[in-house]
């Protein structure tokens, strides 16, 4: 029986979906999974399937991931994050300064890296001011996100959408015609929406950001709860007390959650509940409380993996567990967390969500807050780590000479600027700058080995893969046509914002790379069964990707702020639902105006 191919890919589609909603496996995997049957099908040639390594614009994400990797490693940001902002700025004052340095600096530069490094600034700084971060965490998260769709470069989503539309338009045409975006193709649209952005966040961002500053001072601390494992030592002084004669009934921001003895669980636990060698006690509380409930005096004991010799113990740091990280899925007593970052996990924080059993046994989840007890190498091991972004203490910088880094950033604008006027690819300009950085000793390779995101690769690959098979089956043809009827009722317009609205979507439950890679094919088989000029439909993918603001899962700096700024789903969709629709409204009445009354190409 002959397989019906276009239903195969549906099936695909699907599966993409539930897969990368429910997390069942990494992101990466769930893209090979997919295009692994795809082949099997026979919908594309394992020729096809491996074509998009090939592709350029992945060649430039991979480029700038790494020039991304030796900025953030030097004093060239830091330096300017230290020149604008001042402890004196009042909070008005400094949101505006934090999302003009980081918006306008992520139109050019990668703004994962970026995020990172100001998320200790915003920290410390609202520490100091007895203010909650989550007053500016998101703001900071929307402002990379809104900056990064200024240009062509300022997101990997703007790249993979024009490298997909690239192939597209080039298998379409038996290879006659080609496609391609310049780099400030998007300003059009995204520069009004940087001040719009701006504006709205300033004007109502106080009003619609919750303040978790006031959990501060209630019992559980739980702007940031921890969930932490201890042991009853031997000798204890605690051995025959009860909790409550113990001191462990009334500790300020902590609650004794259970009691695991011979392996059975005590809970909720008595008052008069006496204690003995060997219990393991579990408790839930803030940062603060959690660091004075491991002090010698209290005579309790941290998990076997948690010992760290004294002599090394430098500090404890919280971290963030990247979306990206090898940590995700896999349980802490599994994850050689000491061998491989000399560093111990003390205890966990995930939002909303309330944590049960040994700390070992719990499978860590990207944006889970991390309580590190580390040691003397924790620096140098994760500094070109991607496995995680610390937020209460800053990595080691590195100190480059201050005509290597004025090298680099002239470097770097230079290589825009030749891109931009069309005297060399970008590929090409950027390959030269990256070489120079070796010559010039400013990066070693095992450094650009390990600033590269190998699973972001695949993910690339595969969606442009997927949108070949889009094609072969004749799926993109087929939902063009369904969906052309629409413009019947609405417009062109209206198809543009449906374009919009779907790829957002599709974007805020899976990842902009899957959501570009599904409707992409569908937009440009549309723009040619319309005779409609097809940038505006390319661009609007691309700002339907990128724009993601109504949920933590949608965008990797939405992740990264989450757990720092104790965040739930219903604080990003309370605030990124109305600027996800302004984002829409000006994203199609200006490529409209621009597109379809002549005063641009197509």
């Amino acid at each position: 029986m002959e397989i019906n191919q276009e239903w195969v890919v549906y099936g695909i589609i699907a599966f993409l979906i539930v897969a990368l909603y429910t997390e069942i496996m990494r992101p990466a995997i769930t893209f090979l999974a997919a295009v692994v049957l795809l082949v099997v099908f026979g919908v594309i040639s394992a020729e096809e399937a491996l074509h998009g390594f090939a592709n350029e614009q992945l060649a430039v994400i991979v480029l700038l991931l790494i020039l991304a990797n030796i900025f953030s490693k030097t004093r060239v940001i830091t330096t300017l994050f230290k020149g604008i902002f001042r402890d004196s700025d009042r909070p008005r004052g400094f949101l505006m300064k934090m999302m003009s340095t980081v918006g306008i600096s992520s139109a050019f530069l990668n703004n994962t890296p970026l995020v990172a490094m100001m998320m200790p600034y915003v920290y410390t700084w609202s520490k100091k001011k007895k203010l909650s971060p989550s007053r500016f965490l998101i703001p900071l998260s929307y402002a990379s996100i809104l900056g990064g769709c200024v240009t062509l470069i300022g997101t990997s989503t703007n790249l993979i959408a024009n490298g997909l539309a690239s192939d597209i338009v080039h298998e379409m045409s038996g290879g006659e015609q080609t496609f391609s975006l310049g780099i400030f193709d998007f300003a059009y649209v995204g520069i009004p929406m940087l001040v719009i952005g701006f504006l709205y966040l300033l004007l109502f961002g106080h009003r619609l950001l919750p303040d978790k500053q006031s959990a501060l001072e209630q019992l559980l601390g739980k702007d940031r709860e921890y969930f932490l494992e201890t042991h009853v030592k031997q000798n204890s002084s605690l051995i025959g007390k009860t909790v409550e004669d113990g001191g462990l009934r009334n500790l300020k921001g902590l609650f004794l959650v259970e009691i695991m003895r011979d392996g059975n669980i005590i809970s909720p636990v008595a008052p008069t509940e006496r204690l003995e060698y060997d219990d393991v006690l579990f408790f839930a509380g803030d940062l603060e409380s959690i660091t004075e409930l491991t002090s010698p005096g209290m005579g309790l004991s941290l998990p076997k993996s948690c010992n760290i010799p004294v002599t090394e113990k430098t500090d404890v740091v919280e971290v963030v567990v990247a979306h990206n990280s090898r940590l995700v899925g896999k349980k802490v007593q599994d994850s050689d967390f000491r061998g491989r970052y000399d560093g111990a996990i003390l205890a966990i924080h995930r939002n909303g969500e309330k944590l049960w059993g040994k700390i070992g046994d719990i499978a860590l989840k990207a944006g889970d807050v991390l309580l590190v007890l580390a040691g003397k190498d924790f620096d140098k091991r994760t500094a070109n780590s991607p496995a995680f972004y610390l937020i209460s203490k800053a990595r080691e910088i590195h100190a480059m000479a201050t005509w290597k880094a004025t090298i680099l950033v002239v470097g770097l604008i230079g290589a825009v600027a030749l891109a931009a006027l069309g005297w060399v690819s970008l590929f090409i300009s950027l390959s030269i700058l990256l070489l120079l950085t070796l010559l010039l000793k400013m990066v070693s390779p095992v450094e650009i080995r390990n600033g590269v995101d190998f699973n972001l690769i695949i993910i690339i690959a595969m969606g442009l893969a997927f949108g070949k098979a889009m094609l072969n089956s004749g799926a993109a043809d087929t939902l063009a046509n369904s969906i052309a009827g629409v413009s019947n009722t609405f417009g062109p317009i209206g198809l543009l914002a449906g374009i919009f609205l779907v790829t957002n979507l599709l974007s805020a439950f899976m990842t902009s790379k899957a959501a570009v890679a599904i409707v992409m094919p569908i937009a440009i088989s549309l723009a040619g069964s319309m005779h409609l000029p097809l940038t505006p439909f390319v661009l609007t993918v691309a700002f339907g990707g990128a724009a993601n603001f109504m949920t933590p899962i949608g965008y990797q700096t939405n992740l990264m702020v989450y757990g720092p700024g104790g965040y739930s789903f219903k604080d990003f969709l309370k605030i990124g639902l109305p600027l996800t629709l302004i984002y829409l409204v000006v994203c199609v009445v200006i490529l409209s105006y621009i597109y379809w009354n002549g005063s641009a190409g197509s």
